[in-house]
């Protein structure tokens, strides 16, 4: 295991340049004195391992440095083969770029892992859009995609809810989500996201940007996801489920909402039971999440969005009673 380790160690510092000691130990799930360790013990053993110090430092190789390090195991040969997304990798216009690096990836593979290469390829794939959706394709995304590799300035012209608006935004990079490009960007100081289908016009400038320092795409992502899934719920409504409408409700919400849940363990003597549910900004938004539970919830709290929910289902039954009278 602690060769292993050190191999990990190894690559790491040849991938990234500069690495720190805690760093390094959570990429390994270690402690930071086993880290010391291993370091001190490849330096002995010759490959020329550097300590930078103060803020920015870390630990780095001899500038120039490299070993080769081409052993994949069996799992590691596979898992390349399986990263390879034909659908994402040809909206950007790198499927051939893809296709070649695979071909040239299974030449250099010792034969007894082609096969194991192949039956990934074979047997794996990746439908990224949600069921009866489809993934979108955004005029611009190839633009914006070349100014997110560049390095340099883009205009746009953008719709949003609130109308359109015009943009200088430095492009930080790219995130497919369910089906959908997004473009993390950089305006005025501050990140934002774009979603690619909505920009009408892309205009890539020459300027180059200086990239945030400590900017981490997958990071922001997570926490710009999770702070709009709790805008768009930020209230609560206490809701009377049937059994079956605990199980519709598990089914039919999203998963911020499913998780986020509280339901209360004992249930009446009708075997209903209350939940506190996340809901949206609107009695009509709520309203409209919540009437897909049918005559299977009765909501509760807060009074306004009962009020909202007998309204409409007043409004529907009249519609429907004059179809049936008529």
């Amino acid at each position: 295991m602690r060769a292993s380790r050190m191999l990990s160690i190894l690559t790491t510092l040849q991938a990234k340049g500069r690495v720190t000691a805690p760093e390094l130990a959570k990429a390994c799930e270690v402690s930071v004195r086993t880290i010391y360790r291993d370091i001190d013990a490849l330096s002995a053993s010759g490959v020329p391992v550097y300590a930078d110090r103060g803020a920015d430092g870390g630990y780095r190789l001899l500038d120039g440095y490299r070993v080769r390090l081409n052993g994949l195991s069996q799992s590691e040969a596979g898992a390349l083969f399986l990263a390879g997304l034909p659908g994402p990798a040809a909206a950007l216009g790198l499927d051939a770029a893809m296709i070649a690096a695979q071909n040239k990836l299974m030449a250099a593979l010792p034969a007894n892992l082609r096969e194991d290469a192949g039956r990934m390829q074979e047997r794996f794939h990746l439908d990224a859009p949600g069921w009866f959706g489809e993934a979108e394709q955004p005029k611009h995304l190839r633009a914006i995609a070349a100014a997110v590799l560049r390095g340099t300035l883009i205009k746009i012209r953008y719709e949003s809810w609130r109308g359109q608006k015009r943009r200088r935004v430095a492009p930080l990079g790219l995130v497919l989500k369910g089906g959908s490009w997004y473009l993390a960007g950089q305006v005025d100081g501050s990140v934002r996201t774009y979603r690619i289908a909505r920009v009408l016009d892309c205009t890539p400038l020459d300027d180059r940007f200086t990239r945030p320092a400590n900017f981490d795409l997958a990071a922001y992502w997570q926490s710009a996801t999770l702070r709009m899934e709790a805008e768009l719920h930020p209230n609560v409504a206490v809701v009377r489920l049937s059994p079956f409408g605990v199980t519709l409700l598990d089914a039919l919400s999203q998963p911020y909402v499913r998780s986020r849940t509280e339901l209360d363990a004992i249930a009446d003597a009708d075997g209903w039971r209350i939940a506190r549910i996340p809901i949206g900004k609107t009695s009509w938004h709520a309203a409209s999440e919540l009437l897909r539970l049918g005559p299977e919830a009765e909501v509760l709290e807060p009074a306004e969005l009962r009020a909202t929910i007998a309204e409409m289902t007043r409004a529907m039954a009249k519609r429907y009673d004059n179809e049936l009278t008529s």
